[in-house]
């Protein structure tokens, strides 16, 4: 499957493309909108604007618009109320817009959540209350309408605002939606009862079977449907919810990552510490060690190890010296840098890895558009077959009471609690399933993926490796012991905390060598460290720290070419040893790829690293292509090469540097503990820092995306069977909620199937299903 099967590629779809010369673009907050139809409203309203090109995202219910630059924003913002909602225009501040979202999200999530409950304790013994007076008349007693009403009515109507709110805003601009249905079933199901309980209802007969399956009028009451139709849609649209705030996390775990305020050196050379805000194109900045870099500049003074990991996924800091580039996120580890300030915001690496993101999501949104008008077409139909039936059984001569019943009967029936729940159960369960492998997904997107993805991408630092440090071989030159090598680097790297002194000190301590004490202990960031031992001179360091001989007599070229740092140890002026160091690979690596070659599945891994480390790891593992010295960018668009080519592409990573592939990847794969924005940008968690589980989820994906498939056809078929039964008068509202009820069940049990079959295990053998 390519890429364009899962993704809407129309100009309107996708605002991939950047505003030519006499355009400007902006982002808008719209609020109001419901469902995924609404998105599609708002975004036809704001296209039918002249020169406009907009595309709006209900997951993170904003609006990404390209505008002429003689049109006002309040054309915008007009267009957008004419079409029922809100907008608002957003600031370049994303940090405070990311906050604003995320305590919106946190408030519908919690809304929901609470009419959820009080609706599923009042529906539970109001259903069991309706069964038992309507099948028995003995137990019926003097006011039994009045108990109903009263479990009811808080659903009916505090429960199911939402719905009844969203119908009604709809309606103004005359325009219908799945809340238009939902309020239109349960506020007749409501009114009907309500006008049986001070009419005819007899309280003495049981009705006879006849009547349970007609349209007879049994004067019966109907609140346990009304109240079930909300319970149900509820539960889908909470765990809906729960779905979109996670889809909005990436972007703002990006937002908020930034630095907050930086050391600013003004026109007299002092040093202020101001907000991120007030920093200009220009302006000097001090950055101390453990401190982030606070936008993209060129270094004027000093020199400093630079943790770049967060954006390049480079596992050993490198050091950045006067003239050379540094990035916004960056974090200076050792040293003291004086930075020019080169870009701001949007425009800096960092800003562009959110546009990235936002711009993957926007695409993700567009899988639900044919849902959408699919919705946009039911709806109507249904209010009209209600309509007809109503008229239809009137003019028959049939009289009210039973044209209303059959009408009512039409509603209720169509109600799309089983539509509204096959997406959601089947998640839920799912969810619990991979949670006991570790495994998490958030959304459709993964589903959708799943069955066609046949190229998995890799991350190479902290995924198919550890990401630590470790010494991969040590040779001691001759006239030298091991023991005294090792004890004289340990004695000086007990005074760094640089990620090589760390791994020496590892390796030193497994090791027997005596305890020396270090003194005269100096330091030069990115080459190395020296100092006094025992009344040697001590240094160790890259081949060219301070420009010590070199002894022919141990040659690097003895080692691997491929190992990604040395280090040499000089004793008094002569070479004493050489280390090796890489990244230790990650347990279950090899298998992993061997497993998902064992699919039919090609592996590729693309880091950020040099050539000769990432193809080392890439022989390690067995994997098919390796891709090197590639920035986040640069990720994305081996991902978009892939796509174009016709490939379906997974990615696999866990830092930062790797939130924009995994966003635009069909399918993303967070693995380990990663970041937090690897894990929100991706589509599918794994928590266990084990690679052979990326087979064991995409099996699970399958299976879901197989059982979701069954549950949207069953809803849709019940939908056609039930509603001309309906509206022929041979289903009375009663039997209709009960249908309804059981449609539910269905989608409900189905999606339990999930917990009994095996779907994570073994490794291969589900996968293909």
């Amino acid at each position: 499957m390519t890429q364009g099967a899962l993704i809407d590629k129309s100009p309107s779809a996708s605002l991939s493309d950047e505003p030519a010369d006499g355009e400007h673009e902006l982002a808008l907050a719209i609020s109001g909108m419901t469902c995924g139809a609404c998105a599609a409203r708002v975004e036809r309203a704001l296209n039918g604007l002249q020169g406009v090109r907009a595309h709006v995202n209900y997951a993170t219910e904003r609006a990404r618009v390209i505008t002429p630059q003689n049109l006002a924003e309040e054309s915008l913002i007009k267009a957008v109320s004419a079409a029922g909602y809100e907008a608002t225009l957003l600031e370049e501040d994303r940090s405070a817009d990311a906050l604003r979202r995320a305590l919106s999200d946190e408030r519908r999530a919690k809304t929901l959540q609470r009419r959820l409950i009080v609706s599923a304790i009042l529906f539970m013994p109001l259903m069991d209350a309706s069964f038992a007076f309507s099948m028995d008349a003995h137990i019926r007693f003097s006011g039994w309408q009045w108990l109903l009403l009263a479990l009811s009515l808080p659903v009916v109507t505090w429960a199911a605002w939402p719905f009844h709110k969203a119908a009604f805003l709809h309606l103004r601009v005359g325009a219908t939606t799945m809340d238009t249905l939902v309020s239109v079933g349960v506020i007749a199901a409501s009114a009907w009862s309500i006008r049986a309980m001070f009419t005819s209802m007899s309280s003495a007969a049981a009705p006879s079977i006849r009547t349970l399956f007609t349209h007879g009028d049994m004067g019966g009451v109907y609140f346990d449907v009304a109240a079930g139709v909300t319970t149900f849609l509820l539960a889908g649209r909470y765990f809906e919810a729960r779905s979109r705030q996670r889809s909005g996390d990436a972007l703002r775990s990006l937002a908020t990552l930034g630095a907050r305020e930086v050391n600013i050196i003004d026109a007299k050379g002092k040093e202020q510490r101001l907000p991120i805000a007030t920093l200009k194109i220009g302006d000097r900045f001090v950055v101390r060690p453990g401190e982030k870099v606070a936008t993209d500049g060129v270094v004027r003074e000093g020199r400093a190890g630079v943790d770049t990991h967060l954006l390049t996924g480079e596992s050993t800091p490198r050091e950045s010296k006067a003239t050379e580039k540094v990035f916004a996120g960056a974090i200076v580890t050792e040293g003291r840098l004086i930075v020019e300030a080169t870009a701001l915001g949007r425009n800096t690496q960092w800003g562009q890895m959110l546009r990235l993101v936002e711009s993957a999501q926007d695409e993700k949104a567009n899988a639900q558009r044919l849902a959408d008008r699919i919705a946009s077409v039911f709806v109507p139909t249904v209010v009209a077959i209600a309509l007809f039936t109503l008229i239809g059984w009137w003019a028959h001569g049939d009289g009210w009471v039973i044209a209303v019943n059959a009408a009512l009967s039409v509603l209720i029936i169509a109600c799309p609690c089983a539509l509204g729940l096959a997406t959601p159960a089947a998640l839920y369960v799912a969810s619990g399933v991979g949670a006991k492998s570790g495994i998490f997904f958030k959304g459709y997107q993964a589903l959708e993926a799943s069955a066609a993805i046949d190229t998995v991408i890799f991350d190479k630092t902290g995924t198919l490796t550890t990401g630590v440090m470790a010494v991969n071989r040590f040779v001691v030159a001759p006239g030298f012991t091991k023991t005294e090598i090792v004890s004289y680097v340990r004695a000086l790297e007990e005074h760094s905390a640089h990620p090589i002194a760390l791994a020496l000190r590892k390796f030193a301590d497994a090791s027997d060598a005596p305890i020396r004490v270090g003194s005269e202990v100096q330091q030069r960031n990115g080459e190395g460290i020296s100092g006094m031992v025992d009344g040697h001179a001590v240094a160790l360091g890259n081949p060219g720290f301070g420009a010590r001989p070199m002894d022919n007599t141990v040659s690097l070229e003895e080692f691997d070419s491929n190992d990604e740092s040395v280090v040499v140890v000089w004793v008094d002026e002569k070479v004493g040893g050489y280390f090796s160091l890489s990244d230790e690979l990650r347990p279950g690596a090899h298998e992993a790829i061997r497993a998902l070659q064992a699919l039919g599945l090609r592996t590729v891994m693309v880091s950020g690293d040099a050539d000769a480390p990432a193809q080392r790891v890439g022989r390690a593992v067995g994997i098919d292509e390796v891709v090197a010295n590639a920035l986040p960018t640069q990720k994305v668009d081996v991902v978009r090469s892939l796509q174009q080519e016709g490939r379906c592409v997974a990615v696999v990573g866990d830092g930062i540097n790797d939130g924009p592939a995994l966003a635009a990847a069909n399918l993303g794969l967070a693995v380990g503990a990663g970041t937090d924005v690897a894990a929100q940008a991706a589509d599918l968690l794994i928590i266990k820092d084990d690679l052979r589980s990326v087979a064991r989820a995409i099996s699970l994906c399958r299976r879901t995306r197989s059982t979701i498939t069954t549950n949207l056809i069953w809803a849709f078929a019940y939908n056609v069977v039930a509603l001309p039964l309906a509206a022929a008068g041979l289903l009375n509202p009663l039997i209709a909620g009960g249908a309804m009820a059981l449609s539910s069940a269905f989608v409900v049990g189905n999606s339990g199937r999930l917990r009994k079959d095996r779907v994570v295990t073994p490794l291969c053998k589900n996968a293909s299903s």
